[in-house]
Parts: structure tokens; sequence; C-alpha cells
């Protein structure tokens, strides 16, 4: 085995992330095409201008990966949670994305994604002690 240096951190430069990230891409890329990663993010302010939910994802390839929804406490149960996600479901089927995947806490909003026609696909039992982790995907009409 080659004599090889590691450094093991919880942080790294920029240019050692890049540097990993363009490995993968470049290897992955002579199978699959490359990603054509692009960021969606939807911000939903109040009447004061103050961020009450927003939706952080990005498209790449056919899909559309919702990474983070959220809607303040008391402005849920009203469509905005709904109003997200069709905003990014919108915007992924402009990029021409054909699927949507995502994850959610059996605490976070489960029943929220499956009334959207979203299907489990995988789970994670104990992911955190006392909760499981599941994975969610949907076709795109």
């Amino acid at each position: 085995m080659p004599d090889y240096n590691y450094s093991l951190s919880d942080n790294a430069s920029a240019d050692d992330r890049d540097a990993i990230e363009r490995g993968l891409e470049s290897y992955n890329e002579r199978f699959i095409g490359a990603d054509h990663y692009k960021p969606i993010y939807i911000v939903m302010r109040d009447d004061r201008g103050d961020v009450v939910g927003g939706m952080i994802g990005g498209t790449y390839w056919n899909w559309l990966y919702v990474r983070i929804l959220w809607v303040r406490d008391d402005c849920r149960k009203q469509g905005a949670g709904t109003r997200l996600m069709q905003l990014a479901e919108e915007e992924a089927r402009a990029r021409g994305c054909k699927n949507v995947h995502l994850d959610t806490f059996d605490f976070q909003a489960l029943g929220f994604y499956n009334r959207l026609g979203y299907t489990v696909w995988g789970r994670l039992e104990e992911f955190t002690p006392g909760y499981t982790r599941f994975f969610l995907k949907k076709q795109l009409a």
C-alpha cells in the first residue's frame, strides 16, 4: 500500500472540499453525465418582512431534492407548506425534472408529504433514539 498522508478534522478547507467533490463528479460523469446541479431557495415572509418559512433544495439530473422545508409554528395548517412544495415542484418541472426526493422524521411531516403524493421508499429505525427517519419520493406529472 502506498504511503499516503491522511488528515481527519471537523473542518476542511474550501479547496480540499472542492477537490473531493470535483473528483467524485468527474468519476460519475463518465457513467451518467453531468448533474447540472442548480440550487432552489424559496423564502416565505410575513407582512413585516420576517422570514416565516421556506424551502432549500436543488435540482440535478432529472430530480428535485428538498433538503429543508420549514414553516414557523404559528403559520402552519394554513396551506403555506403545500404552497412552498407546489412552487418547488413547478420550478423542478420547468427545469426538466421528473421526480422529487426528500427525507423527514416521524415527528416532522410524514403525513403532510403522504397527502402531497409522496411515498416512502426507505426508513432508518432508531436513527436517533425513539425516532425513525423516512426517505420519500414522488414522480412529477
